[in-house]
This record gives C-alpha cells, sequence and structure tokens, in this order.
C-alpha cells in the first residue's frame, strides 16, 4: 500500500467510494427530490436543493466505504467484488475508516444551515448509513433496512422544507422500503451463489424460488402507497402518468428477471434508476403545470 503514488491512492479511494458507479447515487437521489418537490409543492428552495444533492452524494460514497469494511473479509470470496480496493488490500481498513469519517463530517457540516429539525434527523440518518452493512450478518431481509436507509432523505427533505415530517413523508419512506427491497434482491441475485457460500443473508436467500414475485409484489406496493401519496396531495395526470411509465419499467424488469440470468438481472438492477427518475419527472411535470388555486 505504501508504494502507491499519490494519484493512485486518490483513485483507489474513489474506487473505494464508487465514484466511477453512480447508481447507488441515483437510487439515494430521486426518492430524495420526491420529497423536496412534494414538500416545496413543486418549488423547493435551490439551496436546499442543492444541499440535499451534495449530501446524498457524500453519504452514498461514506457508506459504500463502510459497507467495504465491514465486508473486507467477505469480499475477496465474491468473484464481482473480489477486486475491491480493501479486498484486494490496496487500501488499509485505518484509511478507509478516516475516509468515511470524513466524508460524514463534511455531510454534517453542509447541513448546519439548515434548520434543528433535520439536523437532529442526521444523527439516525448517520446510524443507518453506519449499520446497514453489518445487517447481512443477522438480518433476513437486510434490504428493507437499506431501504430506510436510502429513504431517510424523505422525512429529512419534509423538515427542511416544511418543519415537520408529515404522514406523507413516512409513507414515501415506506414505498421506498419496498421499492430497495425489490430492486436489491434483484442485485443479489447476482451474488446468490457466492452469498450462499460465505453466508451472509439476503433476500434473494430468504425468498428462495419465490425471489421473482417478490419483486413483482415489492414493486405493486411501492406504486400503490406512491399513488395515495400523490393523490392525497392533490397530484394530476401527469403524476399518474409518471407512474404508469414506471410500471411499465417493473413490468420489462420482470422479463430480465424471471430466467433468474445474472447478468440480465444485475442489468434489472442498473435500470432502476429510469423507475425513479420516470417517478420524479410525472411528479415534476405535475407540479409544474397544475393550475393554481
Amino acid at each position: 500500500m505504501s508504494s502507491l503514488s499519490l494519484s493512485q491512492r486518490l483513485s483507489e479511494y474513489g474506487k473505494l467510494m464508487r465514484i466511477d458507479k453512480p447508481i447507488g447515487i441515483l437510487l439515494l437521489l430521486w426518492p430524495t427530490l420526491w420529497a423536496l418537490w412534494v414538500a416545496g409543492e413543486g418549488r423547493p428552495a435551490l439551496l436546499v436543493v442543492l444541499i440535499f444533492t451534495l449530501g446524498t452524494v457524500l453519504m452514498r460514497s461514506a457508506g459504500c466505504v463502510i459497507n467495504d469494511y465491514a465486508d473486507k473479509d467477505f469480499d475477496g470470496h465474491v468473484e464481482r467484488t473480489r477486486n475491491r480496493p480493501l479486498a484486494a488490500r490496496r487500501v488499509s481498513p485505518r484509511e478507509a475508516l478516516l475516509l468515511a469519517a470524513g466524508l460524514s463530517l463534511v455531510s454534517l457540516l453542509l447541513i448546519l444551515p439548515l434548520n434543528r429539525l433535520t439536523i437532529a434527523l442526521s444523527v439516525p440518518a448517520l446510524f443507518l448509513a453506519g449499520s446497514y452493512p453489518f445487517t447481512k450478518r443477522f438480518l433476513a431481509i437486510p434490504q428493507a433496512y437499506l431501504g430506510i436507509a436510502f429513504g431517510f432523505g424523505i422525512p429529512m427533505g419534509f423538515a427542511a422544507v416544511t418543519g415537520a415530517v408529515p404522514v406523507e413523508a413516512w409513507v414515501m419512506l415506506l414505498a421506498n422500503i419496498f421499492w430497495a427491497v425489490a430492486y436489491d434482491t434483484e442485485y443479489a441475485m447476482v451474488d446468490r451463489p457466492d452469498d450462499l457460500k460465505i453466508g451472509i443473508k439476503t433476500s434473494a436467500i430468504t425468498f428462495g424460488r419465490f425471489e421473482v414475485s417478490a419483486i413483482m409484489i415489492c414493486y405493486a406496493l411501492t406504486l400503490a402507497l406512491l399513488a395515495w401519496v400523490g393523490l392525497r396531495t392533490g397530484a394530476g395526470a401527469f403524476f399518474l402518468a409518471g407512474l404508469a411509465g414506471a410500471a411499465g419499467l417493473m413490468g420489462y424488469h420482470y422479463t430480465l428477471i424471471r430466467e433468474r440470468d445474472r447478468p440480465r438481472c444485475f442489468k434489472a438492477f442498473l435500470h432502476n434508476n429510469w423507475v425513479g427518475a420516470t417517478i420524479f419527472a410525472g411528479w415534476a411535470a405535475d407540479y409544474l403545470f397544475r393550475a393554481p388555486i
């Protein structure tokens, strides 16, 4: 490790943070944007949007570092992860912890201009991000915990914009939990043979031969819960069109995962970026063209 040049070391840190693989940032960002647009009735303050967007990048990066630290003794046995910086010993565990701490500190400093409730909610958000990687040791469906961690920008977003966290925010968080179980089960289907060997728990293992059905049920619950939030907040045709588009994309995912082919399951996982984007586009358009009251 000491033989690495500064540029090489920074490159390894970038890989550890998954800067080269932005899918996690996007899956974390879309629910946060849903919340900001609903809380701000289509016009959230630009500064708040910028703070949450940058915070999403930082916290996802910190989460990836902690994830690899937690899995450093497992990743070397998994085909897809054996060349990660920590698993390959190109970055030390101490370096990883310092990097995660630095990213978390910058995230905290970033939200200091926001109200007290948002700052208070950042504490459980940080705990969720840091503890998720360890849940794969004992939770049968750690993807549900991931959904809480990835969706905690929702109550924080409402808090930042409105100073409160209404029931709609918690229902949106629940919807995100089901969505995360769906897309991360697709991801887990890729690693299932390796995870079975090393004893890590995942939803793909827990659901067994019913994993495809479970994914589609979770997708349906996601759409149903978001529809409830949308209709409760006065959303109309554009929002419903966005949900319909997302449903079509989810149907396409079924064609990818039904044969349990590992590359196609991974493709379905990656494609969830477009699900989140389509839902956001429908919501944003609905607020943009909504007739003033």
